[in-house]
C-alpha cells in the first residue's frame, strides 16, 4: 500500500480523526467474549471465536491514515467505536468507548480489536480501557449480527489536551 492510498478519504468526509470499517454479521456470532470486541478480514467465523461481531471486514488498521494512528498513540486520546448494525427493518447502534496509548502499533492487515484491558502488545490493538465488550453489546444488535446483518463500526479519536 502506497502512501496515497493510507492517506486518500476514508469516510466521505475529510476527518482525519475518524476511520470507517464495513464488514457483516455471521450465524457463529455469539459476542461472548467479557474483555474484547473483534472485526475481522476474515469470511469465516468459528463457534470459538466469541469476540468477533463482524467478519469480511473491508479495512483494517494497516489502512488507516498516518494521522489517525498517530492520535491514537496518545493516552490522553479518546477512542470511541461506535458500532452500527443495520437489520433491513432495523437499526442498532451502540459505542464503546476508550483511550489511546503510545505502544498502540495499528499495522495488522487482518483483524482489528477493542480491549477493557490496558494489553497493547500486539498490531490488532485499536483501544485500550474500553468501558464495554462484545459481551456487553445488546443482544437485539447481536441477534442481528448472527443473522448476517450489516456491521459499520466508526473509530472516531479525539487527541488528549
Amino acid at each position: 500500500m502506497s502512501d496515497e492510498d493510507a492517506d486518500a478519504p476514508r469516510t466521505g468526509d475529510d476527518d482525519p480523526y475518524v476511520e470507517v470499517v464495513r464488514a457483516v454479521g455471521h450465524e457463529n456470532v455469539t459476542a461472548e467474549h467479557a474483555s474484547t470486541f473483534e472485526l475481522t478480514t476474515d469470511d469465516w467465523l468459528t463457534p470459538a471465536g466469541d469476540c468477533i461481531v463482524g467478519v469480511e471486514a473491508d479495512r483494517t488498521p494497516r489502512d488507516f491514515s498516518t494521522e489517525f494512528r498517530e492520535a491514537c498513540r496518545d493516552a490522553d486520546a479518546t477512542i470511541e467505536a461506535t458500532l452500527v448494525v443495520d437489520a433491513g427493518d432495523e437499526t442498532f447502534e451502540e459505542t464503546i468507548t476508550g483511550r489511546g496509548d503510545p505502544d498502540l502499533a495499528l499495522l495488522d492487515d487482518r483483524s482489528m480489536v477493542g480491549r477493557t484491558s490496558d494489553y497493547t502488545d500486539d498490531e490488532r490493538t485499536i483501544l485500550v480501557d474500553g468501558d464495554g465488550a462484545a459481551a456487553d453489546l445488546d443482544r437485539d444488535l447481536v441477534a442481528a449480527l448472527a443473522d448476517g446483518a450489516d456491521l459499520t463500526l466508526r473509530l472516531a479519536v479525539e487527541p488528549g489536551e
